[in-house]
């Protein structure tokens, strides 16, 4: 995904961050603390929600994430008096304010066949335009037999070139990539996926048009 708001650009495949075209630089902790500022913008992030997803299963003091925030600011020119970008919600977290102009996957070649996969196993499901429900159900798309799944545990829904996963109310939620999903999580290609203790990976397949020789 690429998403652009003022002068910036930040894509999350190749993990760089622009600014009018040229690339500027954040350490890689607060690369992902921004990408999941922008990912959750919609809301504020606690600062127990962001230290869980940067150090899991590890205790680390708020000065840490503070450091990565101000780093942000210094990157993004911004200031904590008067945010543009990344605003402190008093003694609660932190929340991406500006607007995002686009939001988009990275572009391919025009014409080109985009094909969605979820694996686990030796079992692989191509996913085309609809709603899919993983779970343990029988009636499931993607049925997955496991104690640690719900019955109808997470759903992917495709559209075009996008894809989204949502969790569907499940006992043991959706993650992906370790981050537990909230609302419907756009997936990009290489996405782990985990449906309670059963990890997928989601997988996007490129051909581009066969070009006819004279």
């Amino acid at each position: 995904m690429t998403y652009r708001f003022a002068k910036f650009l930040l894509d999350s495949g190749t993990r760089q961050l622009f600014a009018d075209g040229v690339e500027v630089h954040l350490s890689p902790k607060a690369f992902e603390l921004l990408l999941l500022l922008i990912q959750h913008r919609s809301r504020a992030l606690t600062k127990a929600e962001l230290q869980d997803w940067l150090w899991p299963s590890t205790f680390v003091g708020e000065t840490n994430l503070a450091t990565l925030v101000a780093e942000i600011r210094r990157t993004l020119e911004d200031s904590p008096n008067d945010s543009r970008y990344v605003r402190t919600v008093h003694r609660f977290g932190y929340r991406f304010v500006a607007t995002i102009d686009d939001a988009m996957p990275p572009e391919r070649g025009a014409g080109s066949d985009v094909r969605m996969f979820l694996s686990f196993g030796d079992r692989r499901f191509a996913l085309s335009d609809g709603r899919f429900v993983i779970g343990r159900a029988p009636e499931a798309a993607i049925q997955i037999d496991s104690g640690g799944v719900s019955r109808q545990h997470a759903q992917i829904t495709v559209a075009g070139r996008e894809a989204r996963v949502e969790d569907l109310g499940s006992k043991n939620g959706t993650f992906v990539g370790g981050q537990p999903v909230t609302g419907a999580r756009l997936l990009a290609d290489g996405d782990e996926l985990r449906i309670g203790p059963v990890s997928l990976t989601f997988t996007v397949v490129v051909a581009e048009p066969t070009e006819t020789m004279p």
